[in-house]
């Protein structure tokens, strides 16, 4: 039925003469695989950078959509492609950084109004209570003009499906080798599991792991390099790292000082002490034993003086490595019951 409504939706704009961009725009996108499909939402880190959104990453199942982390712009991506956005069963954070929390209000929000039936669970370290509590508070009034605006006939805004709801996740203490993990949601065949990485001051983050019926993607978060992290992903079909490459981090920030920036550039080189350079992101995924490595949150993506090859050097020293850059709109597919890994755009 929902195939038939685009059907005419989209022979109603060719009839209007609408095609290409305003077209494509109610497109429906392709159906859920009975499996795990993983789309990169989000590939920037907190630098603006065109054509790519602060860190988001979506995975979907035929139960629903879950997002990990929706930094700002990741919304716009995610309806432009015509995700499901009324069938979201839980937002995860990874750590609360401002790219990586600041539309969690309005995804709250456009989920709502696409029709999402119940309150939205905000999953994360502690911290997450005032996040959930202060966007719902943010977003009140605007809730109530919605509803008072749109609620007729047989279409309903429901204000407590609107809600956030908080659900922090209790850590373990660590193990000899440091790995902490906790189980942060079951729902159906799908579990998702809170990994406790490293990157202090920022305390606790954590990375996630999704497995769904023999297949799996463990997405990093922000992290230093952090050997738990391999251990906790082992075996994985897919690692999604953060990757900052870390002399260009220095080059920008001699840029910074020289052109009389010094704040800038004083705060550019501390990042330099908790996140993860490619060829680091390279060595996680090795002892791990990930099918793949997708690079993502990449810092000096945009830059002047940024090259793919530049960024990477390095990356194949070692043991034969299946690596990529990520890119807002890619998509992964992993097919249950299958070893498929299948690559694919938006």
């Amino acid at each position: 039925m929902l195939k038939m409504v685009f059907r005419a939706m989209l022979g109603a704009c060719l009839a209007l003469g609408l095609t290409g961009p305003a077209a494509a725009q109610i497109a429906a996108a392709p159906p859920a695989i009975d499996g795990l499909r993983v789309i990169l939402c989000g590939t920037s880190g907190p630098l603006a950078v065109r054509g790519r959104a602060k860190a988001c990453v979506a995975v979907e199942t035929p139960q629903g959509l879950y997002i990990v982390d929706i930094g700002p712009e990741a919304t716009e991506n995610l309806m432009l492609w015509r995700l499901p956005l009324d069938r979201a069963r839980a937002l995860f954070l990874t750590h609360l950084h401002s790219d990586h929390i600041g539309e969690v209000g309005e995804f709250n929000l456009q989920s709502w109004v696409a029709g999402r039936p119940a309150a939205l669970p905000l999953i994360g370290p502690a911290g997450v209570e005032k996040v959930a509590q202060g966007f719902n508070l943010a977003y009140a009034p605007d809730h109530g003009f919605r509803k008072a605006h749109h609620e007729h006939g047989g279409f309903r805004f429901d204000l407590a499906a609107g809600q956030l709801a908080a659900r922090p996740i209790a850590m373990p203490k660590p193990s000899a080798s440091g790995l902490a993990t906790a189980v942060a949601l079951r729902d159906g065949p799908l579990t998702v599991t809170a990994i406790k990485v490293a990157h202090e001051p920022v305390e606790p983050a954590f990375a996630y792991r999704f497995d769904y019926k023999g297949r799996s993607v463990v997405i990093s978060g922000d992290t230093r390099r952090w050997p738990p992290l391999a251990e906790a992903a082992k075996g994985a079909d897919v690692l999604i790292h953060e990757a900052q490459n870390a002399e260009m981090t220095r080059q920008l920030a001699k840029l910074l000082a020289a052109a009389g920036a010094a704040r800038m550039s004083s705060l550019m080189t501390d990042t330099l002490s908790y996140h993860t350079t490619p060829v680091e992101a390279a060595e996680i995924a090795r002892m791990a034993g990930a099918k793949r490595l997708v690079l993502y949150h990449l810092t000096q993506s945009g830059l002047p003086f940024f090259t793919p090859e530049a960024f990477t050097r390095g990356m194949d020293a070692g043991a034969p490595l299946d690596w990529r850059l990520g890119s807002d709109g890619m998509t992964i597919d992993l097919p249950a019951g299958s070893e498929a890994i299948v690559f694919g755009h938006f």
